[in-house]
């Protein structure tokens, strides 16, 4: 149990820069006029940065003594 929520922890956390860097580029290539896909990623990887502090939090709650 423990190692599946560590993987999906660090699968979130990977996706969360996959999607960081993404937007980096969309933005510094100025292709993106109206701002439309830079607010998708942000929105995106706000929520996959949500989705791996969970995972972190289930793990406390699991791992913690008593």
């Amino acid at each position: 149990m423990q190692s599946t929520l560590v993987f999906f922890m660090i699968a979130s956390a990977v996706a969360t820069l996959a999607v960081l860097a993404r937007g980096i580029i969309i933005m510094a290539r100025g292709q993106d006029v109206t701002g439309e896909q830079s607010n998708r990623m942000m929105s995106l990887r706000v929520a996959l940065q949500a989705l791996a502090i969970l995972f972190i939090v289930i793990l406390f709650l699991i791992n913690r003594p008593g």
